[in-house]
């Protein structure tokens, strides 16, 4: 039995690709192969790999303090890790709750808000993914594999329709008006706003299909919080930290939520997240009414700082929304030529390739391709629900050569793709 098989096959494959190292944007095979790496660990090293000043931050810390437990000690690299997300966390998000992982911050959110209002039901999106946990599986929608098996799931969970126009096949404005519609119904014929602690919210739907609501829903979500005194919860765990070429997704409408989500690119890989909300929200949660053991480790939280850092001086948000219009450009040109491409969407470096056939998804086509790209060097995920949409997530550090690069291999793999399929 090979070293591998005593890996959990819970792990799904994606690719057969065992590694040594990663710089930047590739990474490099034990065979000494390069690839393209535009999955950025699932959306983690925003940064690029291994980033100089993020090692060294890693380093230093790691000499002087491993572990302290913050109910325990407050270590300098969690202050210093506060200072930097003041300067890019919306106003007046001013408080911080840290843990490991995305589905850990979702937990907190949910009973931060549960704790605060008093009020026992969610209300969540169709297509959204918020995590693995009991919790965050019985908030997530986007398929059924990650819930299949383990119900029964938590309750006081409530589910309204994205706008998702491509799907509904739906000009925007169509689109975003039912939605809302529905929304309101639901607040009249499922969960009384009275007892309706939040509403929690992916600004760009993730795993469901890269999907970028309409310009204005959530403004109409922030409205209808505000009205009824639920509390908006914004999901940043994918979309954050530069992704979508600014800091936060919920900056390109202007929205505030009460509370904001935060994993994934906010220490380049070391397990970090947190949740951020105002001082009078998080004064209202009794001491010991959550914690945890590692949650504002002290070397995960010198390598955020670090990250932050280093975003805020090579401007990489800036550089994620230049390279992701390069994207989009390149990626619209090669669907007019490739009638298996239904629809190109997205923002900043957070782009979406939706792949359908006859008016249907096509989760074989957007295999074959994937499939045909890591064959040339170039590695890209699927996400939605029918896994019929490939999406680019790579490093923020990538350059205009790089995403050429890309899109070059992605149209041989294209091309590949659907001589095969005729």
């Amino acid at each position: 039995m090979t070293t591998r098989a005593h890996l959990s096959p819970v792990w799904l494959r994606i690719f057969d690709l065992e590694v040594s190292h990663g710089e930047g944007v590739y990474l490099y095979g034990a065979d000494g192969r390069r690839y393209l790496d535009f999955t950025s660990g699932i959306g983690v090293t925003n940064t690029g790999h291994c980033h100089p000043k993020v090692v060294a931050a890693i380093q230093e810390q790691a000499a002087r303090l491993l572990h302290g437990q913050i109910n325990i000690v407050i270590h300098r690299p969690v202050l210093e890790l506060v200072e930097e997300l003041l300067t890019v966390v919306p106003a007046p998000l001013d408080t911080f709750f840290f843990a490991n992982s995305g589905a850990e911050a979702v937990e907190a959110a949910v009973k931060l808000a549960r704790y605060v209002t008093g009020r026992p039901n969610l209300i969540v999106f169709q297509g959204s993914f918020h995590g693995r946990t009991h919790m965050a599986m019985a908030l997530t929608t986007s398929k059924t594999i990650y819930r299949a098996g383990y119900q029964p799931l938590p309750a006081g969970i409530y589910v309204a329709p994205y706008p998702y126009p491509y799907r509904y096949g739906w000009d925007e404005e169509t689109t975003l008006r039912f939605c809302l519609r529905e929304l309101d119904l639901l607040l009249k014929s499922q969960t009384a706003p009275e007892e309706t602690a939040a509403i929690l919210v992916e600004p760009i739907l993730g795993e469901g299909g890269y999907v970028v609501p309409p310009q204005g829903f959530l403004a109409a979500l922030r409205e209808r919080c505000d009205h009824y005194g639920i509390l908006l919860i914004a999901d940043e765990v994918q979309t954050g930290f530069g992704r979508t070429g600014r800091f936060f997704a919920v900056e390109h409408e202007g929205v505030v939520p009460d509370i904001l989500i935060m994993a994934k690119g906010i220490a380049s890989g070391l397990p970090l997240s947190a949740i951020a909300a105002r001082a009078e929200l998080m004064a209202r949660w009794k001491p010991g009414a959550h914690g945890g053991t590692f949650g504002a480790n002290a070397v995960s939280c010198a390598a955020a700082t670090a990250t932050i850092r280093v975003m805020k001086e090579e401007r990489l948000p800036e550089n994620a929304a230049a390279r992701g219009a390069e994207l989009l450009e390149g990626l619209r040109r090669l669907a007019a030529r490739f009638p298996a491409i239904g629809e190109v969407r997205g923002r900043g470096l957070m782009v979406g390739v939706e792949f359908a056939r006859d008016g249907q998804p096509d989760t074989g086509m957007a295999k074959a391709v994937q499939a045909a790209c890591f064959r040339r060097g170039l590695l890209l995920l699927t996400c939605g629900t029918y896994d019929n949409v490939i999406r680019w997530i790579p490093p923020l550090v990538v350059t205009s050569e790089q995403i050429q690069e890309g899109l070059r291999i992605f149209e041989e793999a294209l091309g590949e793709a659907m001589e095969a399929a005729t």
